[in-house]
């Protein structure tokens, strides 16, 4: 009798949602720098990851200021060799197979100034570098981003100003250093994201007596500015913001001094920064959380900082933290790494199912090793790219036709779902192969849409397969490259 419960048992907490989010873990660390000399990751304003489909690029510098870059083709599952690209504290940003990076590099006349390089081909090869300042100051604390052809750069100049450059061609090309502030205090550490023609930057200003953040957008790509905006309203020092997109939805985390201690502060807009939302704190804990860096996908959004409250003697671990509904509510602070020694400056990006994160960590020190880069993947913790369009229940179950098809290299896939079930869509190849999973979760009752991009499959035709309870469909569309 006991065996046949326990069996019973096992059946039932199989079948529950819960086991199957519990899967959703986040994998084993991986060391992509395994070199020799000190490897470090840029501050929280510019991200050292970005993923579009399954292409993964990750930046990072040495002690030298010498800049690294490392590519995974498969989503993280497995990395090429490293290469040295740029200079000093890389940001970079990916769209399709355009990846963009930028850092900062001496001149010739001791001064530091902003480059930038491009690859069109998901990172194999590289034009030459670009300089995109022109200042009698030393710049630095550059970030990047892209959307369509519009790619837009900023970074702080020496006395303490923001400028930005951009282009209009997809970085084939960029325009003149623009000053985007002009206010006494210091302006510094910005970070910018881009949705369509709309332009996000949020940075450290001090212009209030103590250090706040601000924010200015543009709805024109970077052709006009509207006002600067306070986000932050703290007795205490505000710095080091992150600040990411998707749609509408424009999400800004930064350190916060209000509460005595340094925590995780939050504030969303809904309609294009035209307005803000409340300050919402995101971690409350005894110790120092710092260094904040965030992503925006569909309605989820993650965020990662640098934590020490699991050590009386400050050392730093990595924590992790999502919101599956645009930012009104957030599920528990995740531990993302256990190690003796210091792990800093966390970056995070999400594409398609998987979530990744890169930081710089000593837990090698004391074997004489220097500071390494990480990295960590969940495969399935951004039920993603998945837009919920209506969620009024829907009478049937459906899945509709791609739209573009034909397409290149992106596609977007709706269906409906009368009830909540655990959905998933599989991409296949002409012969049946499995090529891609963008949809694996428990959804509840909806319209949905979820954007595929195809970023190392070659032309032809292809299958995608909806699966939900009892429902099942599939469909055919057309890659044209």
């Amino acid at each position: 009798m006991r065996k046949v419960i326990w069996i019973v048992t096992i059946l039932v907490v199989l079948i529950l949602p819960g086991f199957r989010n519990s899967l959703s873990q986040w994998l084993p660390d991986v060391n992509l720098s395994n070199d020799p000399g000190a490897q470090i990751t840029s501050r929280n304003n510019a991200w050292c990851i970005a993923a579009a489909g399954n292409l993964v690029h990750a930046v990072w510098m040495d002690a030298v200021n010498v800049g690294f870059y490392k590519r995974s083709t498969n989503g993280g599952v497995s990395w090429q060799q490293s290469s040295q690209i740029g200079g000093s504290s890389p940001s970079v940003a990916a769209l399709g197979t355009s990846v963009y990076v930028v850092w900062e590099q001496i001149n010739v006349n001791s001064r530091w100034e902003i480059y930038s390089k491009r690859s069109t081909d998901g990172g194999v090869s590289w034009n030459q570098d670009t300089r995109l300042s022109n200042n009698p100051n030393s710049c630095g604390n550059s970030s990047i981003s892209a959307s369509g052809l519009y790619v837009i750069a900023v970074w702080a100049d020496g006395p303490g100003e923001i400028f930005y450059n951009r282009s209009t061609d997809g970085g084939a090309s960029w325009g003149q250093d623009t000053r985007l502030t002009n206010f006494g205090g210091i302006s510094q550490e910005p970070s910018i994201t881009l949705s369509g023609p709309n332009v996000h930057v949020a940075w450290t200003d001090a212009r209030d007596g103590h250090n706040e953040i601000y924010y200015k957008r543009s709805t024109d790509a970077g052709i006009s500015w509207g006002q600067d905006t306070r986000l932050s309203s703290s007795p205490g020092e505000s710095r080091y913001s992150s600040i990411g997109s998707s749609g509408s939805n424009v999400h800004a985390v930064w350190t916060d001094l209000r509460d005595g201690n340094e925590e995780i502060y939050y504030k969303r807009s809904t309609n294009d920064g035209l307005s803000w939302g409340n300050d919402t704190r995101l971690t409350n804990n005894w110790a120092v959380s710092a260094n904040v860096s965030i992503c925006a996908s569909g309605s989820h959004v993650h965020i990662v900082w640098q934590d020490s409250r699991d050590s009386t003697v400050g050392i730093w671990e990595i924590y992790y933290k999502l919101s599956t509904d645009n930012g009104i509510s957030w599920g528990e602070d995740t531990r993302l790494t256990n190690q003796f020694n210091e792990s800093n400056l966390p970056s995070v990006a999400a594409s398609g199912s998987a979530v990744h994160v890169v930081w710089y960590d000593t837990r090698d020190w004391g074997a004489g090793n220097n500071p390494e880069i990480l990295y960590k993947r969940n495969p399935t913790g951004n039920a993603i790219g998945i837009i919920n369009v209506n969620s009024e229940v829907p009478g049937t179950f459906s899945l509709g036709q791609n739209y573009p098809n034909p397409f290149n290299p992106a596609t977007n896939i709706e269906f409906a779902i009368p009830k909540s079930s655990y959905v998933k869509l599989v991409i296949y190849d002409l012969i049946g192969q499995e090529i891609a999973v963008p949809v694996n979760t428990d959804l509840k009752a909806g319209k949905y849409k979820v954007d595929w991009v195809s970023v190392n499959s070659p032309s032809g035709v292809y299958f995608y397969k909806l699966s939900a309870g009892e429902f099942s469909e599939t469909r055919k569309m057309t890659l044209i490259k």
